[in-house]
């Protein structure tokens, strides 16, 4: 059932809730993204284990991730995201505790990814089937795109840069910086009014029956199911290159970058992102959504493929600015699609089954992206990404406008 209450800034106050607990939840997550690489660089110059924490932190999107779905179906999507919160802090606390003690290790990292993983598919499953019953269909992509908006800007744009700067200072700082956001997130979660279970109804399921039934209806829609395909290589394919780049960018690196520099850079991605963010609504009513979602395939690939012929940092940089909006404008348009299509009750089972296909790629591709840099060399990671990603051009015949309306036309709530 939708959540009612006041209106502020034509969204409800609920909304407005979650919008602040993402903001700081997500500034933590960017300091904790920037950290992880380059405490790992100072641990090991092989590129096999450096992308291999990649594998740890993106593993639970493999192997977790329709379980993480069933409950989100079962049980009160804000209690969920709130328990999850409560755990990344007293996660980061315990790091906190062995990076004082000089106790921090590649072993240590490992687990602290992987834990923090299965927390990220609990917490996102929740967090993407929780918005329709917060506002209403028509305004889906317009707080979407605010919402990925402020996450942009705090995961990619403030807390890199954030990052980079406290880890010179001190590990410790950095690590217990983080764990303070998680906790305030999970207050603001708290503050959420109203219930947020999903109606069931009929006779009591097994928990697999459960998954089964939400895996059934998006491999049965044909719309759905490409799009999940697409995003799973453009993923495969991004994630291979970026569980390498720290090694191509930090010197002594190809590019030179310091530590610091490295996280002012990363802003570059983040910075189209936020563009996109606040455009994706506007380019989906002026240009449509299937040429928005074939131009961003194109222009992700072409970012991929840019640090294989170049150092300059302002080249790549440009690269991953527009990637990063083209990347925002892909999910407002198929995050919204899921949400106006699918039904509430199926919704958590069907995201996560989605992001079976969409995310449990990621740790292929950190370990392919690991393995062909090892044997290879690191410009061949980017230029294979970048093909791999461009052949998704071919799904054009499938994914067309007619046949997207007609899925939503399919999905809307018969009237009482």
């Amino acid at each position: 059932m939708r959540q009612t209450g006041a209106i502020v800034y034509g969204l409800p106050a609920n909304y407005w809730r979650l919008f602040s607990a993402s903001a700081v939840s997500n500034l933590a997550d960017g300091v904790f993204f920037i950290l992880l690489p380059l405490l790992a660089v100072r641990l090991t110059d092989s590129p096999l284990l450096i992308a291999g924490l990649a594998v740890a932190g993106r593993l639970p999107w493999l192997v977790f991730v329709l379980f993480a779905g069933a409950l989100a179906d079962r049980l009160d999507r804000r209690v969920t995201m709130r328990n999850v919160q409560l755990f990344r802090t007293l996660m980061l606390v315990v790091v906190t505790g062995l990076a004082l003690a000089d106790g921090l290790s590649l072993p240590v990292l490992y687990v602290v990814a992987l834990a923090l993983g299965v927390a990220e598919t609990l917490f996102d499953t929740a967090a993407q089937s929780i918005m329709p019953s917060i506002v209403e269909r028509d305004q889906l992509s317009n707080a979407n795109g605010k919402l990925y908006g402020v996450e942009l800007v705090m995961n990619q744009f403030i807390g890199p840069p954030l990052g980079g700067l406290m880890i010179g200072l001190s590990v410790p700082l950095a690590l217990g910086g983080s764990a303070v956001g998680y906790l305030l997130a999970a207050i603001g979660l708290g503050l959420m009014v109203g219930r947020f279970k999903p109606e069931r109804s009929g006779p009591k399921t097994r928990i697999t029956a459960d998954i089964a039934e939400g895996f059934r209806y998006l491999w049965n829609h044909r719309v759905l199911r490409t799009l999940a395909i697409m995003v799973g290589v453009m993923n495969l394919s991004s994630t291979a290159v970026m569980a390498v780049f720290v090694i191509y960018a930090v010197a002594p690196g190809p590019m030179g970058l310091s530590e610091p520099e490295f996280g002012v850079f990363m802003t570059t991605f983040a910075a189209g992102s936020v563009v996109g963010s606040f455009a994706a609504a506007r380019l989906e009513r002026r240009f449509g959504r299937v040429p928005l979602l074939f131009v961003s395939v194109i222009i992700m690939s072409l970012g991929l493929a840019v640090p294989a012929f170049t150092t300059n940092p302002i080249i790549i940089g440009t690269g991953f600015v527009l990637s990063g909006l083209f990347v925002v404008v892909w999910n407002v348009i198929t995050v919204s699609l899921r949400q106006r299509i699918v039904p509430n009750h199926l919704l958590g089972r069907l995201n996560s089954a989605y992001r079976l296909f969409a995310w449990g790629t990621q740790p292929v591709g950190a370990l392919l992206g690991g393995a062909v840099a090892q044997v290879v060399g690191l410009q061949a990671v980017f230029v294979l990404a970048a093909l791999v990603s461009v052949s998704l051009v071919v799904t054009r015949a499938i994914i067309t406008e007619d046949a997207i309306a007609a899925a939503e036309l399919a999905g809307q709530p018969t009237p009482a």
